[in-house]
């Protein structure tokens, strides 16, 4: 095939790309700049990397006066949530950067813990009348359930008798209307509104009418109890990464709006704000996965998020993947090119896409898997899964070049490319069953099962090209890798990733069920499950993660058995 149709189909793919690429990563408007780019409040917990209050690594105190030069021109004041734990230098490296604190105390179960925790606010506050001018006693104590409300009442009034600052409580909201007598105790309302996290998750774009109402009920509350107590929204952000929850989506240009929308709520009703938070925290992924580490206005290596005035990129660094991509891709067309030159331009032009398709899904999966990975575990896991997914995109070319030059089937390849998908297909099901039973904190990793997902279109695509009809051979796993190896014992695999792609679907919607919130709003199965099956198939991450899921199981569905080689 002469050169320049080679170069014809590689300038077309490349401008396709490239504009694609150029139009999906245009900057957006996050909506009104915030006030002199500087906000009321941030929460601060200083954890960097190998850093993390569950294994006690508590932060240097170099660390905080870093961080707090850092934040003294993005916020006035700092919410902070212990007064140990290594964050003892913080009042005074908040003065000497110009920052006010509201501190607070952690409480738990140990009674020792919490008498320290305590102590040291109250000498704090009182060391530090000219930079802590509130304090909040216990931080989501009730929702956790680590103790009673009468407990925690005795704690308020201890230390609101010790110092001459405010003194509140803080929890999600529905905890102050749950025990309406907290109103009375503290000097102000603290209360967390996570429109994210709700048992019925709001859209980005409904949050700011969502904190209004929630405001106003508190307010009504409060009425009746304790007239005119200021109200503190004590937590509320948005997460930039990790899993969507029915109409909630994570993402740097939604954490932008939801954050520049509450701050125009705040100033309209008057209210004070504190946004969680102000860096990711990589301690928490081990909890609560990579949604929960990443609700910061800076990364874990201290680099912006997102800017608080001008419009907003979801990827900032796309140029780069864009080139890197490019890269792999003109890599792979250099070892196949020769191969290919007695092909066809239609399918040349297959085998470009294909190639391009699985550069784009490895720089995707490299780059989102190594920045949401906080710990040795993770990063060797992240390197695994790039040289996995290299290898079967290596595989998979192979295969489809052999199928669109009409080159026979070879048992070394077919049983490679059988043993990349078997190993994929386990750690499938691992994550599939993982997320149906407990999938609150765990994202869909679409991005880690789009070569293989792809993979199977790719080589079907490829056996259209060739036979020209579309049938059950086209679709059998053994004509697809090139080599009778199918067994009829593969079937179950099919059974299994369809009946998880089922349980996936009742396990969101159970959670969805199972929330306090949701069941008071709608009580009764009936009622319920229409909104749980609304909310689970909005989700487009869930969706995306079912159809990789169908594309794996697709080619074990058909067992065409063939003496004649694909």
């Amino acid at each position: 095939m002469p050169s320049i149709r080679v170069l014809l189909c590689l300038i077309f793919i490349f401008l396709v790309h490239g504009s694609f690429a150029w139009l999906n990563n245009q900057s957006q408007d996050a909506g009104t700049d915030v006030p002199s780019g500087k906000l009321m409040s941030l929460s601060f917990a200083p954890f960097r990397e190998g850093f993390s209050p569950l294994e006690e690594k508590f932060p240097l105190p170099e660390h905080i006066d870093e961080d707090l030069r850092l934040l003294a021109d993005k916020t006035e004041s700092i919410r902070t949530y212990s007064s140990l734990g290594g964050q003892q230098p913080t009042p005074a490296l908040a003065r000497k950067h110009g920052l006010k604190m509201i501190q607070g105390a952690w409480l738990g179960y140990g009674y020792k813990d919490n008498s320290n925790e305590v102590n040291a606010l109250i000498k704090s506050a009182n060391e530090n009348p000219d930079v802590v001018k509130r304090v909040i006693v216990g931080n989501e104590v009730l929702l956790r359930g680590d103790m009673d409300v009468d407990r925690l009442i005795g704690y308020i009034r201890e230390v609101k008798k010790a110092v001459k600052q405010p003194v509140s409580y803080a929890d999600v909201w529905s905890m102050y209307m749950k025990y309406p007598k907290l109103i009375n105790e503290v000097d102000f309302i603290t209360i967390h509104i996570l429109p994210y996290w709700e048992d019925e998750p709001i859209s980005v774009e409904n949050a700011s009418q969502h904190l209004e109402k929630i405001v106003k009920q508190v307010e009504d509350e409060a009425r009746g109890i304790a007239p005119g107590k200021p109200i503190l929204i004590g937590e509320s952000g948005w997460p930039s990464a990790g899993r969507q929850r029915g109409m909630a989506i994570p993402g740097v240009v939604n954490e932008a709006k939801f954050i520049r929308g509450m701050i125009q709520v705040a100033n309209r009703h008057g209210f004070d704000y504190n946004i969680v938070e102000a860096f990711n925290q990589p301690w928490k992924s081990e909890l609560e996965g990579v949604v929960g580490a990443n609700w910061g206005l800076f990364s874990a290596d201290r680099e912006p998020v997102f800017p608080l005035t001008g419009p907003v990129n979801e990827t900032p660094n796309w140029p780069i993947r864009f080139a890197v991509a490019t890269l792999i891709w003109l890599l792979a067309i250099a070892r196949y090119s020769k191969k290919l030159e007695q092909a066809s331009l239609i399918r040349v032009l297959a085998f470009f896409t294909l190639a391009q398709v699985f550069s784009v899904c490895l720089v995707t999966l490299a780059d989102f898997l190594w920045y949401t990975s906080y710990s040795a575990w993770q990063r060797l896991y992240t390197v695994a899964l790039v040289i996995a997914n290299t290898i079967l995109g290596a595989l998979l070319l192979e295969r489809g070049s052999d199928i669109l030059i009409d080159k026979p089937g070879s048992i070394k390849l077919a049983n490679s490319l059988r043993a990349g998908y078997l190993i994929f297909i386990l750690l499938a099901l691992y994550k599939t069953y993982g997320l149906a039973m407990n999938g609150r904190y765990l994202s869909f990793p679409i991005e880690q099962f789009a070569i293989p997902a792809f993979g199977v279109i790719g080589l079907i695509a490829c056996l259209w090209l060739k036979e020209r009809k579309f049938n059950g051979r086209v679709l059998a796993f053994d004509s697809l890798i090139g080599g009778n190896l199918q067994s009829r014992r593969d079937r179950f695999l099919a059974y299994l990733l369809s009946f998880g792609a089922i349980a996936l679907i009742l396990g969101e919607v159970k959670a969805f069920m199972d929330g306090r919130d949701f069941i008071q709003a709608h009580p009764g199965f009936s009622e319920g499950l229409p909104f749980a099956l609304s909310y689970t198939l909005y989700n487009q991450q869930l969706l995306g993660w079912l159809v990789c899921l169908l594309m794996l199981s697709l080619p074990f569905w058909t067992q065409h058995r063939s003496k004649q080689d694909a």
